[in-house]
């Protein structure tokens, strides 16, 4: 039975139960139903997760506040929580396992384990802001317990498609509910969310408050109706306007709409046309003439999320840039060089001073566009910076991918971010191909403080062109796209493409298999194997030993799998 037909069966069982219950207050929480000895453990085990995906210092305050609001969400006695906060401090880890084991058979949870993903999600969304962190420890403890991570996907999708589907019928039935006061009086417990689809934004406001009844009760049957109220009852519509930003029109409405330093055009295209609670912004490195001349071209195979973006930026001088990459290398030049580098390249030892003279005569021709684009992908990445700290896509996970230029883009952004107060629990995972920026791990430290999940480097060491452009830039080439980043850090992972990219141009040429390496979903393939659809963070094996978790010793396994055919 798939993950979407058992929570079809879950949630009509849910319903039906909601029904019967009438009048009647709310049921329980779901994670206070468990047994005592089941929620400490169900806390502990987060505790002692959260100690190992985010251990930093500047991390110490969402610890604390997550693992705080968790015990009472679990109506544990306040005893509990000094030791609750050891573990979250970094304390206990050892008994991972045992924890888990606890959990697993409480009786609960012998149906369907998966109620813990739901109500960790329930937690989370709770004040209507969906962490990105948040969302790392849930797909954490999920594999913990076995628990496929398409279930949060699955869950996270059926929670919004209920949403649209109640309102459609709020739609045909207004003046009819309206009439019932009776009805909507018992409704109001319910969570008070009023979700639309019009122009590509989700319309939140006017209409919230004759749309909520109904929607409510669509949001209860997935959620539970306790679960429901918990979400935000008092907060209302103002939940899911947080969740999806002002007016909740989002990404979709934000256009520059004057020119911000050197940025002349910044502005976010939709992929696809579905609504998530986590999104997916693309960034593309170059355009070109014929198939590859849209910034959407190279994505059109993705589907990370149910809502993705492509961010289209400085298109006159991408277009130049492509025309001279493909009059760079559509000549004598691509064939010279290419035998030429053989012993310079792959050898290591590159600097300006080793090219070939017959090479660096036409340099011209490329050098003026890319150092525009280098000089202008800097300052779009910082722009893009500050869109997300100011909420434009709401108070939801971004994952944010994109090759050459594209992902000097997003390097940038991060950058930019890290230097920013409230910049955490914002960037859930990251994509950077071939990425044109600086590979000493000095560089990229920062970018642990803004990434929740994973940091995914993809790099080709026989990427000649991608030497080339860059070699004004560093004599001694030291590029992340052209080499593995040993940042030591649990959220660092480096894919050698070698064997998929043999070239730079590869990089939008043959996007699809590329996703499919780095483990981004397409759509070719929807469900893929436990785990390996989403970009969930490996785990150091210094931690690993330290928890002693057979679960967690799977997760390290895999990465090194990764990591040892990527050499």
């Amino acid at each position: 039975m798939s993950a979407e037909e058992k929570w079809k069966g879950w949630i009509l069982k849910q319903h039906k139960e909601a029904e019967q219950a009438g009048e009647k207050e709310p049921c329980v929480l779901l994670g206070q139903q468990l047994g005592e000895l089941g929620r400490f453990a169900y806390a502990a085990l987060c505790g002692v997760s959260l100690a190992l995906l985010f251990p930093e210092n500047e991390q110490s305050s969402f610890r604390t506040e997550f693992i705080e609001g968790f015990v009472t969400w679990l109506n544990l006695p306040d005893t509990v929580l000094p030791a609750m906060t050891a573990f979250a401090g970094g304390l206990g880890g050892e008994g991972t396992e045992t924890f888990t084991e606890i959990l697993l058979k409480d009786p609960i949870l012998e149906e369907n384990p998966a109620l813990i993903t739901q109500d960790l999600l329930s937690f989370s969304l709770r004040d209507g802001y969906y962490d990105a962190r948040a969302r790392v420890l849930i797909c954490h403890i999920s594999l913990l317990l076995r628990i496929p991570l398409e279930e949060l996907e699955v869950l996270e999708e059926s929670l919004l498609e209920s949403l649209k589907e109640q309102k459609e019928e709020e739609s045909e039935t207004a003046e009819v509910s309206r009439k019932k006061k009776e009805r909507r009086k018992k409704l109001k417990r319910y969570l008070l969310i009023s979700l639309a689809t019009i122009g590509g934004g989700t319309v939140i406001g006017l209409t919230g408050g004759l749309a909520a009844p109904l929607v409510a009760a669509g949001a209860a049957t997935i959620i539970g109706s306790a679960g429901a109220a918990a979400l935000g009852s008092t907060a209302g519509i103002a939940v899911m306007a947080s969740l999806f930003g002002a007016a909740g029109a989002g990404l979709t409405g934000y256009k520059m709409k004057k020119r911000v330093g050197a940025t002349e055009e910044f502005e976010f295209l939709p992929l696809t046309e579905g609504k998530q609670l986590h999104i997916t912004i693309a960034v593309t490195g170059w355009l070109c003439a014929g198939k590859y001349g849209s910034f959407t071209a190279p994505w059109s195979s993705m589907l990370q999320s149910s809502e993705q973006y492509c961010l289209a930026w400085e298109s006159k001088y991408l277009m130049e840039l492509g025309n001279a990459l493909d009059s760079l290398l559509n000549g004598f030049v691509n064939m010279m060089a290419q035998e030429a580098l053989k012993f310079t390249v792959l050898s290591g030892i590159v600097t300006a001073l080793t090219w070939p003279t017959s090479l660096l005569t036409v340099a011209s021709v490329i050098d003026n566009p890319w150092g525009v684009c280098l000089h202008r992908s800097a300052e779009v990445g910082k722009h893009l910076a500050h869109v997300l700290l100011s909420r434009q896509q709401g108070k939801r996970p971004v994952t944010l991918i994109g090759f050459s230029l594209g992902a000097r883009v997003i390097y940038f952004c991060l950058q930019e971010m890290a230097q920013e107060k409230e910049s955490q629990g914002i960037i859930e995972d990251v994509v950077l191909l071939g990425a044109p920026v600086e590979g000493e791990v000095k560089h990229w430290k920062a970018l642990t403080k803004v990434v929740s999940g994973r940091i995914i480097n993809g790099y080709c060491r026989g990427d000649w062109l991608l030497s080339f452009v860059y070699r004004t830039s560093s004599v001694q080439l030291n590029v992340a796209g052209l080499q593995p980043v040993d940042l030591g850090d649990r959220r660092m992972v480096n894919k050698d493409l070698s064997s998929v990219v043999n070239g730079h141009l590869d990089y939008m040429k043959q996007m699809d298999t590329i996703l499919k390496a780095v483990g981004i979903k397409t759509k070719e393939c929807q469900l893929v194997e436990k785990g390996s659809g989403s970009l969930f963070p490996p785990l150091a094996k210094k931690s690993l030993r330290e928890a002693g978790s057979k679960a967690q010793g799977e997760e390290s396994t895999r990465k090194e799998e990764d990591e040892a055919g990527g050499e």
